[in-house]
């Protein structure tokens, strides 16, 4: 697993701020209704209000223990829900006896995670003077969601990471309740400006703005907090609890002119709001809005870049013209996922279109069909591409997470770029650094499977794992099956046990060797009635684990496999958590896992294929992964 190292504590760290000269001290409190009723005009309110009326057309054992149910964390201060809730059998209050060693097992070794306690939203990834830096929500005193204040850590390439102290803690009567959720914006001249969400004494969401005290210090070890924050407070007719999480800024169509967009809604219809400003102290909240979507409720975290469709790089926050497309991303509290769309935007006019209005943000694509949310991108410029982190939060009970003295890990950072083949979709791909950590040469396996086989593949340990797969489905019996499985959902299929003539087929990963406990990734192939095939993509959790309390559902999607493609999947398996990744990152899905039994030198590796009715031949290439290195950064040599 990770290395962690302990040389510096950043728990008993003190993060200093100073004021930027000449400016006022903010000891005294704002009257966010006097503040607020100056930012918008009542022809806003009205016209806000007429777009959303107009759009709105098992059994126990001994292994098991019965516990409280665990309360609710976060949505009484108006922030989704924190508690991790039992989606399948809705009983929350049972919990496993877990092991030293199966919890010990669970902690991942090259996904970033805190050396203890609770983590959730990716905040404000950048890079400056030759180091990565991420930031990241954080809780100090526990393994459980509250008292929020943001984590910071550095790496030179996105995979072996550096603690370093807090950046900030709650300390100001505007963020006293939560230093939460916020997106940086570094400026032509290397400015940083860090505007976050801050909950305040009072309960009432606003935005706030920090920068480094020293811009030159590659670590950004000091950061200070504007002392007329905030800068931004909820306009009338948004409520004090739907008003978080600013993104970052772009350039505007006027000279000197950047504009954010921040999430919200009216009613049950999710919105993004848009601001400019031309100094990041002082805000003007645009009329009418960038988008909404009617039934989509909260939005969250938005994230808004461009797209190119006609290079292989990724873009600027800031660019736009010829040959660009703009990705619009929402986290929708409602059901904690992260939706995205692709379409056009107009600076002029502040409106952002959807390319299909099927596929609208909150309606059609997700970013990650599993366990995922609250992502963050950022644009590289040392790389000329664009980086997307995301939120993996458990999926076991909070009793366990607090036996085990910690919550959560972040995504592997994934590369973004626009599906220039579907033009529907976007490409997610791990980062080309995780590959520093394949160890030796991988393993190459072609297997014919027949239906109704599985078998094992050999490799040092399952545990950590780097699974390139391609699959070849017999062309006579897809071509020679008419009509199969019309309505076929990953979700409601009863997972990789449940049959048919063109599926499943994929690999089994964290199983033992009874495959008492297995979690498989695999395709399956439906065909409607007009003979089109329909691919899906799917990861069962149903027989993941033996204990109880922890989610066992089939998530997924349908893919696109275009003519001349084959059946492709990328796996990384780390302990608790697989990343997987279909047709080159066109739908991913991330899944946690806790198993009993399939751990340590007990966890194999299958590839199998359970189709009735078509042979399958399966490509693999499989590589161990070593541990990142991720430790305290030893500050007492600087």
């Amino acid at each position: 697993m990770a290395t962690y190292y302990s040389s510096y504590d950043p728990e008993n760290s003190t993060t200093h701020y100073t004021s930027l000269p000449g400016q006022p001290e903010s000891g005294h409190r704002k009257s966010l209704k006097v503040v607020s009723s100056i930012l918008l005009s009542s022809f806003f309110l009205f016209s806000l209000a007429a777009f959303v009326i107009f759009n709105n057309q098992s059994p126990s054992s001994s292994s098991e223990t019965l516990i409280p149910e665990p309360p609710s964390r976060g949505v009484s201060q108006g922030v989704s829900e924190k508690t991790f809730r039992d989606v399948v059998s809705g009983d929350s209050t049972v919990s496993y006896v877990w092991s030293n060693a199966m919890l010990t097992w669970q902690r991942t070794g090259y996904h970033f995670q805190p050396q203890k306690n609770w983590m959730n939203d990716p905040n404000g990834p950048l890079y400056h003077k030759g180091w990565y830096h991420l930031f990241y929500q954080y809780n100090p005193d526990s393994a459980i969601w509250g008292n929020i204040t943001w984590g910071h850590a550095v790496s030179t390439d996105l995979i072996h990471w550096l603690y370093l102290p807090f950046a900030m803690v709650p300390d100001q009567w505007y963020d006293i309740n939560g230093v939460w959720t916020g997106s940086a914006t570094i400026l032509p001249d290397g400015q940083i400006m860090m505007l976050y969400t801050g909950d305040t004494d009072d309960y009432v969401q606003v935005q706030n703005l920090a920068y480094p005290a020293n811009l030159s210090d590659p670590l950004l070890l000091d950061w200070v907090k504007y002392p007329g924050n905030p800068v931004m407070v909820p306009p009338p007719g948004i409520g004090v609890k739907d008003f978080r999480d600013p993104t970052t800024a772009w350039t505007g169509p006027q000279n000197g002119q950047w504009l954010l967009t921040i999430g919200s809604k009216i009613g049950k219809t999710g919105i993004a709001l848009v601001y400019d400003t031309s100094n990041f102290t002082s805000f003007n909240l645009l009329d009418g809005i960038l988008h909404a979507v009617p039934g989509t409720g909260m939005w969250e975290c938005v994230d808004f870049y461009p797209v190119s469709t006609v290079e292989s790089n990724g873009l600027d926050t800031s660019y736009n013209g010829p040959g660009i497309k703009h990705v619009l991303k929402a986290s929708l509290d409602d059901n904690k996922q992260d939706h995205y769309a692709i379409g056009t935007y107009d600076p002029v006019k502040n409106k952002w279109t959807p390319d299909n209005p099927e596929l609208d943000c909150g309606i059609g694509l997700r970013l990650d069909y599993g366990k995922y949310y609250a992502s963050k991108t950022f644009y590289d410029p040392k790389e000329q591409r664009r980086v997307l982190w995301g939120w993996v939060g458990e999926t076991d009970s909070e009793s366990a997470d607090l036996q085990k003295g910690w919550s959560s890990v972040q995504s592997i950072p994934r590369t973004v770029l626009y599906d220039k083949k579907t033009g529907t979709h976007l490409l997610q791909w791990p980062v080309k650094e995780i590959e520093s950590l394949r160890a030796g040469d991988p393993i190459i396996k072609q297997v014919n499977l027949q239906p109704g086989s599985i078998e094992l593949v050999h490799v040092d340990s399952a545990a950590q794992l780097d699974i390139e797969a391609s699959f070849e489905v017999d062309k006579v019996a897809l071509e020679g099956t008419i009509e199969e499985d019309v309505g076929f959902n990953c979700g409601t299929s009863g997972g990789a046990a449940s049959r048919g003539i063109l599926g499943p087929f994929g690999v089994v990963v964290i199983a033992d060797q009874t495959l008492s406990e297995q979690t498989p990734v695999y395709f399956y192939i439906s065909k409607g009635a007009d003979g089109q095939a329909e691919t899906h993509f799917c990861a069962d959790q149903t027989r993941s684990s033996e204990a109880l309390g922890v989610a066992k559902q089939v998530y997924g999607s349908s893919v696109p496999v275009l003519d001349g493609e084959k059946h492709s999947i990328r796996l990384l398996v780390d302990h608790s958590i697989v990343e997987s990744f279909a047709q080159g990152g066109r739908t991913v899905i991330t899944s946690r896992i806790y198993p009993t039994k399939a751990i340590n030198g007990a966890a194999r590796l299958f590839v199998f294929n359970n189709a009735t009715g078509a042979s399958v031949t399966a490509s693999l290439k499989i590589w161990s992964l070593k541990s990142a290195d991720i430790r305290s950064f030893p500050l007492e040599k600087l």
